[in-house]
Parts: structure tokens; sequence; C-alpha cells
């Protein structure tokens, strides 16, 4: 039967059935007293304007009789509502002090965008503008999307998650806001940089004493999730969790003392306990049994067992209905599309139940959620994991008293106990359609079930909540020392580095169906040029390393594949080669390319191979490499080595024990050492007796694999060869790049133009390579240093970084700069800021300096779960 939805919410729920004994009259009562006198009160409900007569106001209370069935209830007036969280108690008679705290802001998602974590960040900022004022109370939201969303005016300032620089902005914000604490609702996923680590820099420019709501707790967390947290507790005076488990974990796990931990419970909305018939009148299934599960859906909430379980359940109880609320989860569908809901329809249907199952694929609104909880007579949470420290759905269903069902992953064990629900075994069809007909079939236990919930839940309304926290942010003032200041930000050499915005308009003005096209004349693609297979690698790296930032995940995944298509159509299989150019007509003009094409193509694959999340790229970069990596052991070109090298180091990041890649890496470097033995000279540290084109990536190559290999002699030969590289093209201050016409033969004039785009990105890597290895602050001074160029810093003090268009000049000759913006200087200029973003994660996350572990016994690697 299909559910009608067009009259939720539109009158007041329907009550049990009244006892004839009414509660005795208390007046003046304070809500502690009538707790106290009433362990089964039910609820606190302001009453209709006709009772309002001046003085404190009255409020309906409600009281569940025995047997669950019938309440009684009487108007009372009340003077406030004592604090009922752990460990809160306030004097009776005096409301909450507010006056010490002004201004509040919350950092966190925040809808319209569509998540659990911005559903309690509303909600927790509505219910602190209730207790403080309005005015009080701001939000911070964190922005997925370039776009960002429609918010509401509460939100006063919006966060790109991927951009480092923002983070210093709202510190900034924040901090001439003069605010009296900054609450951060903490998830991993919602941040940028590696394990959300860009909030660190937001959280240490910050003035004003933090408190930190942590939604997930993690028992095993890597190595960076725990630096992060652990930095994150050392930043935050209090942190916050919502259950026993993540306070446990927080002392067991991180070292965090219990003395700086609070536990307040996940909010829940302030609902009567309410009769289900009445809600199912409302969607026009009063005669059938209620299953619910709502939320966001994903494979890991374990739908598909509980589909499994009905065909068990509907052959006792044939009115049963298993509503399923919920759209899939952004994330999720922009990857997957709905194959998950899909799977979840074709199963109904193969098992029978079809008319058993509706799915209701929308985001539901709180007066629409509220509708279907109140119409559930039984509430299902069948998640596949255990590691799941807090549910909002789960603290929903509880809390307006359903009888619930739930496999027993933390959260579940800590809230369903002492008969406040039933737990199941994970991913067992069969043991969830007992515990469903066993609750079904027993209405006494059911009501007894229920009750329990909801007295339970008294305690995770959403202003008891806000009340606790209250008492937080002000423990978080007692023990903050920072002075009552509006403070300006912090000097320029104190702050991370700003970088211009990631703009991709034209690398998608230049992209096409078949790949990227070569140069433009200024602005404009130039078909007539075609496209190479060197400029679809430089895109491909380019793609894989967008994947870190969501906001932009949809456009990079219509691009990323075209390239990598463009590099499996160039690879030859006869001659084992990569072609490079091809015409705009899609016809190749040469049998077989460059070997250094063929060594760029293979670091793009590699990139993919170690970098890329998207298995289906994965799948055809690793052909291609397999079968194009052994050609390059027969190759002359010193860059093709380089090239393949880099692709190799960083296909070994994922696969360390393959051999023959193993044997190809030690092959080419050995080569490399060997050629600047040949060729070096005091006077002359170098490979070759000229220096020409992309010559950092030599050096690079040396350095990226001395580090994986931990040899001492590659990393040596690479450090020596690149510091000797700076100095030779930097002789104004600046860099001053080796030109183009005539490049620079030992004992030669060295040619100062034109200089390309191509040898500034060469030497942002290197050094951000040479900072990796050592920790030496002075590589990633020079890494940006090298990238100013492209912003001016160079012998013409002219900007080659088109912020109009989002591309990059062409080169700098010796009276301007090229007006034409091609593939190569634009992926260059790309390439550069976001491998200078990488670099920029904060220090306790920085890589350690192998050059002082290279004697030491190496470690096993980490296990990264694919």
């Amino acid at each position: 039967m299909r559910a009608s939805v067009s009259a939720l919410g539109a009158s007041t729920p329907r009550t049990l059935t009244p006892a004839a004994a009414p509660l005795p009259a208390l007046q003046d009562a304070f809500w502690g007293d009538v707790d106290r006198a009433h362990p089964t009160l039910l609820s606190l409900q302001p009453t209709p304007p006709a009772l309002r007569r001046g003085g404190p106001p009255y409020h309906l209370v409600q009281r569940l009789e025995e047997g669950g069935d019938t309440f009684t209830s009487c108007y009372l007036r009340t003077q406030h509502r004592r604090g009922q969280c752990e460990g809160t108690s306030y004097k009776e008679g005096e409301p909450v002090n507010r006056s010490s705290l002004r201004k509040i802001a919350v950092i966190g998602n925040y809808p319209p965008r569509q998540c659990g974590i911005a559903t309690f960040t509303a909600d927790l900022v509505g219910a602190l503008g209730e207790l403080h004022g309005p005015e009080a109370v701001f939000a911070v939201a964190m922005n997925d999307t370039p776009e960002g969303y429609a918010y509401p005016p509460v939100v006063r300032f919006e966060l790109p998650q991927g951009d480092l620089s923002h983070y210093a902005r709202t510190a900034d914000f924040l901090n001439l806001q003069d605010v009296d604490v900054v609450n951060v609702q903490h998830e991993f996923g919602i941040f940028g940089g590696e394990s959300g680590s860009h909030l660190l820099t937001l959280l240490r420019d910050l003035k004003a004493p933090v408190v930190t709501t942590l939604h997930t707790v993690l028992e095993h967390p890597t190595p960076q999730q725990r630096l992060v947290i652990e930095e994150l507790a050392a930043l935050s005076e209090r942190l916050v969790v919502m259950s026993e488990k993540g306070r446990a974990f927080l002392g067991s796990v991180y070292g965090i003392p219990e003395t700086h931990v609070d536990l307040i419970p996940h909010g829940i909305p302030d609902v009567p306990f309410t009769d289900p018939t009445f809600y199912k009148d409302r969607f026009g299934v009063e005669d059938r049994t209620v299953l619910l599960t709502f939320g966001l859906l994903s494979p890991n909430k374990g739908l598909e067992h509980a589909i499994r379980a009905l065909p068990r359940i509907v052959e006792r109880h044939p009115d049963v209905l298993y509503l399923i609320v919920g759209a899939t989860h952004p994330h999720l569908k922009r990857k997957n599309g709905e194959s998950y809901r899909l799977s979840l329809q074709r199963l109904a249907r193969t098992l029978g139940v079809e008319h058993h199952v509706v799915f209701y694929d929308r985001f539901v609104a709180l007066d629409e959620l509220l509708a279907f909880i109140g119409a559930a007579d039984v509430y299902l949470t069948p998640y596949v994991n255990r590691e799941q420290i807090v549910s909002g759905t789960l603290a929903y269903a509880l809390g307006a008293g359903k009888a619930v069902i739930s496999t027993p992953y933390w959260y579940a064990e800590e809230l369903l106990a002492e008969g406040r629900g039933r737990l199941t075994p994970f991913a067992d069809p069969d043991a969830l359609a007992e515990n469903v007909l066993a609750v079904l079939d027993n209405a006494p236990e059911r009501n007894a079930m229920r009750k329990r919930a909801y007295l339970y839940g008294r305690e995770m309304i959403w202003p008891a909540v806000a009340a606790r926290y209250t008492e937080v942010f002000g423990r978080a003032r007692e023990r903050s020392t920072s002075a009552s200041q509006v403070a300006l930000p912090k000097p320029l050499g104190a702050r991370p580095p700003e970088f211009p915005p990631l703009d991709l308009r034209h690398l998608e003005r230049l992209s096409d169906d078949t790949g990227i096209l070569q140069h433009a004349v200024h602005a404009v693609p130039n078909y007539n040029e075609g496209y190479t297979t060197d400029d679809n690698a430089r895109a491909l790296i380019a793609g894989v390393m967008l994947e870190a930032y969501d906001e932009l995940s949809e456009r990079v995944r219509r691009l990323t594949p075209r390239y990598l298509a463009f590099l499996h159509h160039a690879f030859d299989p006869a001659t084992r080669r990569f072609r490079n150019f091809m015409a705009y007509d899609r016809t190749w003009l040469e049998p077989v390319g460059s070997e250094d094409a063929h060594g760029r193509a293979l670091w793009a694959l590699g990139t993919v191979l170690g970098s890329s999340q998207d298995r289906s790229l994965r799948g055809v970069a690793g052909a291609l490499f397999e079968r194009a990596l052994p050609g390059t052991l027969e190759f002359t070109s010193p860059r093709a080595w380089a090239f393949t090298l880099l692709g190799v180091a960083s296909y070994l990041e994922r696969f360390a024990g393959d051999r023959s890649a193993q044997g190809v890496q030690e092959a080419l470097a050995g080569r490399l050492v060997k050629l600047y033995r040949d060729n070096a000279s005091p006077a002359w540290p170098w490979f070759e007796p000229l220096l020409s084109y992309c010559n950092a990536k030599l050096p690079h190559a040396l350095i990226t694999t001395g580090q994986q290999l931990a040899q001492r002699e590659l990393l040596e030969i690479g450090l020596q060869s690149l510091d000797w590289l700076m100095q030779e093209q930097k002789p104004n201050g600046h860099f001053s790049w080796i030109g183009c016409n005539g490049f620079y033969p030992r004992g030669g004039v060295r040619a100062t133009f034109d200089q390309q785009p191509v040898e500034a990105h060469a030497m942002v890597s290197a050094c951000l390579a040479a900072h990796a290895a050592t920790g030496d602050a002075r590589f990633l001074k020079e890494a940006r240093c090298a990238f100013e160029w492209f912003l001016g810093e160079n012998d013409l003090g002219l900007p080659l970084f088109d912020p109009t268009t989002g591309g990059c000049f062409d080169g700098l000759q010796p009276d301007r700069v090229n007006q034409n913006q091609g593939a190569e200087s634009t992926l260059a200029f790309l390439l550069s800021l976001l491998e200078l973003r990488r670099s920029s994660l904060p220090p306790t996350l920085a890589a350690p300096n192998r050059l002082t572990q290279l004697d030491a016994d190496p470690a096993p690697p980490a296990v990264i779960a694919d």
C-alpha cells in the first residue's frame, strides 16, 4: 500500500486513553519536585494561552500508568526545568545562568546540507538560541561544494572544507567577532586535509576557548587520525562525547584524561508519548503493523538483512509494512548513484515482499520525520559495523518511546541497555525476524520497552542538552586565560601561506570528449594543434590529486576518465609504446611517441595506482602500467627515466611487494647515479653537460626513490644537485629559469628566455620532495618561492596566472608574457598549486626526517584499507 504524506504534521497527536484519576494538583512546583514525586512522568508541555494568567507559566504534565496503556494528566505551574543531564544540577528556583555568555559560535555542517551532523548542528544552535537568545548564537558552516548552500541567516560565515587558507580567515573572523566560546562539531570527513587536519590551523589561531564535540571516536585510528585527535584535545578546553564508550576510548586509546571530557547525550526533539495509530491515519496505513528505518541510505545500514527477515515476519503478521525513509547519502550517490537502493528493491521483489516494503526517497524535514517515527510500531537499525559510537536516528526513535530492535553496535549496546530495546546479531536475518516476532507477539513487553525508552530519553531532550552545553561552555571559559579583547590577525610570518583558489575553468575549457587539447590561442582552445599524451598524462595526475577536494568531485569525475582513456588509446600493444601526437580528427601523427611521453604516461599511471580512490581508474591503469613498464629499460632519455621513477615510487606506495617494479626502480635509479658520476664535477654537480628542460625532475626522482628505498647515496646526489640547480637559477633573489632558446651548456652562455612554466612546476615538486625527505624548512621556502614565479616574482615582475580565466600564460619572453594559455602551462600551475596545498598540512602531520632514519631497522609499512 502506498503511504500518503500530504497531511503529515497537520494536527496535534492523539494521546493514549486517559485514566480516571487525575494527578494531584501541584502548584508552584519545581521540575525536580515533579520528577521525584512522579518517576513515571512522560512530558512537560506549555499550556494553551487561556491558562496563562501571569506569573510562572502552567505546563501540561503526563504520567504513564501501570501497563503502559493509560496516562493521567494535569496542569501545574513550574518556575523552571531542573537540569536532568549527567553531572548537572541547578539550584531550584533559579534559572540557568547565561549572562556570562554573550556570543557563541558553532562550527559544523548546516542544513540545507543533508547529513546527520548538519541536523545536529542546527538543532543545537536552535536550542542554545532558545536558552540564550537568538542573537547570542551563530553558525559557521562547512561547504563541500564550491557553490555552497542557501543557508538561513543564523549562518554567519561559510568555510570551504578543502581550502586551507580559509581556515585562517575563519579564525580571523571569529576573533574579530569576540566570541565567548567556539563549539566545533567534529567528524574527520567534514574538514579538509589528511584526516581533517586543516581544522587544526583554525583552532591554533583562535583566541576564544574551544569546546569540541566528537561525533566519532575510533578505537583503532590511523597514525594521522591519532595525531589529529591528540592535537584537537590539546587545543580544546573541553571535549564532549555522547557515549560512555567514547569517553573510555579517549582515555585508553588516546591518553586523554577523563577530567578533560564531558558526556552529554545526543539531543532529541521533545515529543509526547503517543499512540502510533494517529500517525498511521495520516499515512493511510492504519490497518498495518509498521516497521521503520530512517536515515541516509548507505550499505553500512544493513537494510538488506532486514528485507531478508521480512518473509518470516510476514508469514505470521501479513499486515506488516516496512518503511525505509531517507535519501541515499549524497557522497555515495555522487560516486555510485542509486545502486544500493536499487539492489534493495530487487531483493524485495526476489523474496516476494515487494508489497510489504515502502521506500520514501527523500531527506525529510523534522516534522515529517517525527510523523514517520510516530507511525512506527517497531524501529529497526540493522547496521553492520560494530564501531559506531553514536547514532542520531537511534536516539530519536528511543526518545519517542519506540520499541527498538538493533544490531549490537557500540551506541546501541549502551542506549538500549536495561530493557530499553532488543539487540540482534549482525548480518543475521533469521535472528532479526525472531526478535521482531517476539516484540510484535508480546504487547505487554513491547509497551514496557517503550515506556523505559521514553523515560530514559527525557534526559536527552534539546532544552536539557543545551543547558548541559551551557555549563560546559562556562567551565571552558573559566579555564581559558585569553584576555577579553578583540584580537588582530597573526602577523604574516606566523600564518600559513595563502594560495590562489583552485580554479578549473580553463582546464575544463581545454578538455573535450577526447582529452585535453594541447594549445590555445589566448584562452581559446586551438583545435589545429590537437592533443598529446604528455598533456593528458599531466591532466590525469591533476585529476587524481583533485580527488581530495569533495567540493570539486562532480567536475573531476567527468574529466579524469577522459584523460585515462586517452592514454589507453595512445598505447600500442604491438610496439608496447605510447604514441604522443594526435590530430583533432583523432588520427595519430606518429607510430611511436617520444621516450619522455612514455615516461610521463607511466608517471600518471603510477599516480593513479598509488593514490586514486577510484577502482575503475585503477583497474585500467594497472593493465597499462604492467605492459608499458618493462620497455623503459631500453630507454636512453634521463628525463624518461626520472618520470618513470616517479610513477614507480607512487605505485610501490600501494603495491610494495611487486618485484618487477622494484627491479625497474633499482635499474633506472642506478643509471641516473652513473650519469651523475660520469658528468659531475665540483663546479658542475649535474647529470649532463647541459641544463635543458624539466631539469629539477632529475634530482626529484633520486630524492623520492632514495627516500622510499632508504638509500643514502641516492638522497645525497639528489639533494646536492638540487641545491646547485637552485643557486644557478636564482641569481637575483627570485627564480629565473633556464631559457629554452639555447639552454645552458657547461662553460657556455646561459639562455635567459623564454622561461617555461613547466620549469617552475619541476622546481616546486623537487623542493617539496626534499622537504619531505629531510624536514629542512629551507626547501619548503624555496618551493613557495618557485611558485611565486607564477604570481609575478620573476624577471619581468609580471604574473603568469590569469585569474580571469583560471589558466596560465605559456611563458615569459624578453619583454612580455606569451598570451596563449595552453595545457602544459595551465597544468604546470595547477599541479604546483595542488602540491603546495598538500604540503601545507599542520606540522604534526609532516613526514619524518628520513635522513636520520636510514641506518635504523625499517618499520613494517602501515596497512591501509582499500
